[in-house]
């Protein structure tokens, strides 16, 4: 199968055509695991593709990149680790981000559930950092790497669903078109390919 280099799905139904970064009122910054950065099905690039200065970092357990500490201790920013609510972490808990002057970051542990868990628990660094769970009904639609739980978003999902959160529906709905188009072109030459009879 062949790719195209820009968006990393199958040439024939590249969406490089419909890459355009929008404004938001908040910022994202992915901290990414290792194993993402060269999966075609990862979709944190789907937000730096969509939404303005979107960052990304790799993550480590104990060597966090200079950049990365030097964002976090950046005083422009108000940044906070998305995540789950859960009892032994409560007081880290927030409902909204600073309404002062500060520019809101969204930190979304990018990589499958499991690492994501290990990324949150391990990471020193990101202990003393506020968290907030994305407040939304939806349910993945995801469908190339299907989660056991209906809730567990993919990562594109999870910025959509905290752009609603902040009132930005404009980048929320140029996200969700970008990851549609996406999710839908990738499944078509899924079933495609999957029903190719071998030569």
């Amino acid at each position: 199968m062949r790719r195209c280099e820009g968006c990393r799905l199958p040439q024939e139904v590249c969406i490089c055509e419909w890459r355009t970064t929008v404004p938001a009122r908040c910022q994202f910054w992915l901290l990414t695991h290792r194993y993402e950065f060269y999966k075609p099905t990862n979709t944190g690039r789907l937000i730096v593709d969509s939404i303005a200065h979107t960052r990304v970092f790799e993550w480590s357990r104990t060597e966090p990149s200079s950049e990365l500490l030097t964002a976090l201790a950046d005083e422009r920013y108000t940044p906070c680790l998305v995540f789950p609510a859960g009892e032994d972490y409560q007081h880290r808990m927030v409902d909204s981000l600073s309404s002062d002057s500060r520019i809101p970051v969204f930190i979304i542990l990018d990589g499958t559930w499991r690492q994501a868990r290990r990324m949150f628990r391990h990471s020193r660094y990101l202990q003393d950092i506020p968290v907030i769970e994305p407040k939304t009904d939806r349910l993945s639609r995801y469908q190339l790497r299907r989660s056991k739980i209906d809730h567990h978003l993919c990562t594109a999902e999870v910025a959509v669903a905290l752009l609603e959160q902040v009132g930005d529906v404009a980048a929320a709905t140029h996200l969700e078109e970008y990851f549609e188009r996406f999710n839908s072109g990738y499944i078509a030459t899924r079933r495609r390919w999957a029903g190719r009879e071998p030569e």
